[in-house]
């Protein structure tokens, strides 16, 4: 039995893939087969966009503030696949919904991908994580390469045009306060906010 949909906090996170194009040295994914309390995110194959709305429709959206992309894959890896449960979502709930991503959608799609998420995601999360790309690439390893980190930023300043709310995240135990500070004005840089975020081992 796969593990599609599955809550935490007050949100409904959907584990679309588990696809990434990094291997980041603080992965969850490194700790175990899941998260939060979680049942095994480790999908048998990837669930069809059928599969991820039925799943979405097991839970009562009106008591939840929140529809996350997020579990043991970079969500854009099925971008198109996501817009299409984003789309089936909107049309039966008011619910926020929210992408937790490494930023690396133009690089996987070779293209600009920000302006399809006009209208159907509210935040887009990106994960920051260093104050310059040899930082970033030691700690993220992209297999993109070094050009991942400015990739990452341009993509996060095209979605303060189209998305209502743009976070970018630090955890806090691979970055100092002095990076955190740094981190801050990047962020305002593109425009985004910035949340340090707990490591969740």
């Amino acid at each position: 039995m796969m593990t599609i949909t599955y809550p935490v906090k007050n949100g409904i996170y959907v584990n679309m893939t588990n696809r990434c194009p990094c291997s980041c040295t603080f992965c969850l994914r490194q700790n175990g087969e899941g998260v939060y309390g979680s049942e095994p995110l480790w999908l048998d194959r990837e669930p069809t966009i059928k599969e991820v709305c039925d799943s979405i429709d097991k839970w009562d959206l009106s008591k939840h503030s929140e529809v996350v992309f997020c579990g043991y894959g970079e969500p854009t890896e099925r971008l198109y696949d996501l817009l299409k449960v984003a789309e089936y979502i909107k049309s039966k709930s008011d619910i926020s919904i929210r992408i937790n991503t490494n930023g690396l959608s133009d690089l996987i799609w070779n293209e600009e991908t920000a302006p399809k998420l006009h209208g159907l995601i509210d935040t887009v999360s990106v994960s920051l994580n260093a104050t310059n790309k040899e930082e970033y690439f030691k700690l993220v390893r992209p297999k993109f390469g070094i050009v991942s980190y400015d990739a990452m930023l341009r993509f996060t300043k095209e979605c303060t045009k189209y998305v209502p709310n743009v976070v970018m995240t630090v955890v806090d135990t691979v970055t100092s306060p002095e990076d955190q500070e740094r981190c801050r004005q990047i962020c305002e840089s593109v425009g985004a906010k910035l949340r340090v975020r707990p490591y969740e081992s």
